[in-house]
């Protein structure tokens, strides 16, 4: 009897547990139902945007912008440029001719002089000693050759009579010849006497400008002196020193041949407006190590921009050409099938034209192979390609395109 009662009891939980799990397992929760559905709406709704909606039309290639100038006709100066350094035309170092102390200083440094200007006074006593001395003895041999030549006078009176011989005329004759050279070897040493006595005044020889000053009063001066009493640069008219390459030369002598060339500097004193000149000289000889020639120009020099030691950028026109093609230098674009230019069409699209460069300056590039007329490419060619669309902008440096024209665009 206690073995039912309690069995009773478990078999009433077993079987009310298996009756409710049952019905658990049975039914369907409505919350699983609704994620389904949007699972598989959203589903649908991506295979439909990615296969089946309709996609837009591309977009065409925006066009690049680029800046051009026109292909230019006429004469066009090829101007070459090179590095020249200022030099005196003339440069002198003053130093005594005889050994001498200096008496007085007229000059200042950094006075202007010119030919004939008095700069030293050396001590000139001993010479003009000598030189009165000279004189004196000139005096003297000058009464004696008066003597003389009055003492033939009368030994030819005699010999004319007989009374004397011939031998006594011959012997005054020579006596009066003797004196006579005497008298200009006088003569000579009076000359070199004043010579000796203009030593002593140190004139200026050339049209300069004084240097430092190295002698002063009571100071010693000698000829052999390694350092001069004063240097004078002549710095009106003065010239440049440059030098060009070896090829340039045939056309530079053509163009001396024609005339005088002109040539331009440009100072290093921060004034942007150059100064102009003419070559004057053009060396003998190449210089085969570096394959260049020597030049030298020649400036007037009227507001002294110019100093002697420094150094100016030098330009001149070496040749013309004739009816020639010309495009901004940055035009021409180096690739490896050789040298083009990207010309601008009717429908905005440009085109790969090679050319052939004839000559190239800072100015303008002289190519053969485009028409004239035709807008080239001249910055934004880097991203470009054959049939690329592009878009025509300002340049940003418009002067620049305007100094790449010719001289005379319109032939």
């Amino acid at each position: 009897m206690k073995s039912d009662r309690i069995d009773q009891p478990k078999g009433f939980v077993d079987s009310n547990w298996r009756a409710a799990a049952g019905t658990g397992r049975g039914r369907v929760s409505p919350w699983l139902a609704v994620v389904v559905v949007l699972a598989l709406a959203g589903m649908g709704w991506f295979a439909w945007r990615t296969w089946l909606a309709p996609k837009p039309a591309p977009k065409p290639p925006a066009a690049a912008v680029v800046s051009t100038a026109p292909v230019q006709r006429g004469d066009v100066p090829l101007q070459v440029s090179a590095n020249g350094n200022v030099t005196a035309l003339s440069t002198v170092e003053v130093r005594p001719q005889v050994s001498s102390t200096v008496r007085t200083v007229h000059i200042k440094e950094g006075q202007t002089v010119k030919p004939g200007d008095l700069l030293f006074s050396l001590d000139t006593r001993m010479d003009e000693a000598n030189l009165a001395k000279a004189q004196a003895q000139l005096l003297r041999d000058q009464a004696d050759l008066a003597d003389a030549r009055r003492a033939l006078a009368r030994s030819q009176e005699l010999l004319q009579r007989n009374f004397i011989s011939k031998s006594a005329v011959d012997t005054a004759q020579a006596r009066a010849d003797g004196l006579a050279a005497t008298v200009r070897a006088d003569q000579a040493a009076i000359e070199a006497s004043r010579v000796a006595v203009s030593y002593g005044a140190i004139r200026a020889t050339i049209s300069g400008r004084t240097g430092v000053i190295n002698a002063f009063p009571g100071s010693l001066v000698l000829p052999n002196s390694t350092q001069p009493m004063v240097t004078i640069a002549q710095v009106q008219p003065i010239a440049v020193t440059f030098s060009l390459p070896e090829r340039q030369l045939a056309a530079l002598r053509e163009a001396l041949r024609a005339g005088p060339v002109q040539v331009t500097a440009q100072p290093n004193d921060g004034n942007q407006a150059p100064v102009t000149g003419r070559i004057s000289f053009v060396d003998n000889t190449v210089d085969p190590q570096y394959g260049t020639i020597r030049v030298k120009a020649q400036f007037d020099n009227e507001e002294q921009r110019l100093w002697p030691g420094t150094y100016a950028t030098v330009s001149a026109v070496v040749q013309t050409l004739k009816d020639a093609l010309s495009v901004p230098p940055q035009a021409v674009v180096t690739g490896p099938e050789g040298r083009f230019v990207y010309v601008v069409q009717p429908d905005s699209k440009v085109a790969r034209v090679p050319v052939r460069v004839v000559s190239t300056t800072a100015a303008a590039a002289v190519v053969e192979g485009v028409q004239p007329g035709a807008r080239v490419v001249v910055e934004g060619t880097q991203n470009l390609r054959p049939g690329a669309l592009v878009r025509e902008a300002a340049a940003r440096g418009a002067s620049a395109a305007d100094a790449a024209r010719p001289a005379s665009a319109g032939h």
